[in-house]
């Protein structure tokens, strides 16, 4: 059975239908499945919300349901039979008093002009939500910026991206939803953000990886190099004597935070021999002879 749809608000009978509004909203705000994510109590508790409100916003609705003649689930009730019924059958009924039929066609007459009252009222409500979803270039989601979003009946949205965007995050646009009713405000439009993966870059919290490709010479030799960063090249050091695996971080090269600070970028070295054969490079290794011998694979075990 639907709970009381009052109970599920938190407000009185004698609410008035500004009092109901700003009860869903404030609800609506802490329960939306999209800030509660996996969250299937919260996910329930937002439809009960939800459907206490389609009924009690609903003056007729609501009219009905506190006269008993509909439940809060809004299903028609068994009508009950009083003493009118009774009285309108014949005069063998007990409940033939004028006096009796005339009290209740006086609360009649009161609830009427009650009721009556709200349906002429002007009623004003929100306009609903609506949801969408943008995919976004790594990139573009971890600098922001500008992007259009095209919706199914043609029309074009200005979205701003945030520096940072996460995949997955939500942005609102206040106002993009449907229209309100009765002069309402609009609803907003909700845009859940899908970033693609980059090619070389991953990202982790708020920390951009990267693999960089490395010559034998500079990996033995050091020096200076070229690495890609989300917002561009920089110049990095690489100590002489790096290995694969070696991780070198770059500070403040990560993805923007809201404050103004960035993460980090890690790159990790990768030794690469060269693409073709080199005849010389054969021939010194073949002549080589390293003044301390190591086993690479000593700590395998093999």
């Amino acid at each position: 059975m639907a709970a009381d749809p009052y109970e599920t608000l938190g407000v009185k009978k004698d609410a008035s239908q500004d009092a109901i509004q700003k009860a869903y909203r404030r609800l609506a705000k802490k329960l939306h499945p999209d800030l509660n994510p996996g969250n299937k109590r919260a996910e329930e508790q937002f439809k009960e919300v939800s459907a206490a409100y389609d009924l009690l916003s609903d003056p007729e609705k609501r009219a009905r349901f506190d006269r008993g003649e509909i439940d809060a689930s809004g299903a028609e009730r068994p009508r009950q039979r009083y003493y009118r019924d009774f009285a309108d059958a014949g005069a063998s009924s007990p409940y033939t008093s004028d006096a009796g039929f005339a009290d209740f066609a006086g609360m009649d007459d009161i609830l009427s002009e009650i009721f009556g009252r709200q349906e002429r009222g002007n009623v004003r409500m929100r306009g609903p939500d609506v949801h969408y979803r943008l995919a976004l270039d790594f990139l573009d989601a971890i600098n922001g910026g500008k992007q259009q979003l095209t919706l199914p009946d043609g029309t074009v949205l200005d979205v701003t991206i945030p520096p940072g965007t996460r995949d997955g995050q939500v942005l609102r646009l206040r106002g993009k939803g449907r229209p309100g009713v009765g002069g309402g405000p609009a609803g907003d439009a909700l845009i859940e953000i899908e970033v693609r993966p980059h090619r070389i870059f991953t990202r982790k919290g708020d920390d951009i990886h990267v693999e960089l490709p490395i010559s034998l010479s500079e990996a033995v030799l050091g020096g200076k190099v070229k690495v890609p960063t989300p917002s561009g090249e920089v110049t990095m050091t690489i100590p002489k004597w790096s290995n694969t695996g070696t991780v070198l971080r770059l500070k403040g090269q990560g993805v923007p935070r809201p404050g103004g600070t960035r993460g980090d970028e890690y790159v990790t070295l990768k030794v690469m021999l060269p693409g073709k054969p080199d005849p010389e490079l054969e021939k010194f290794i073949a002549q080589w002879r390293p003044t301390t011998a190591r086993n690479p694979r000593e700590a395998m075990g093999v």
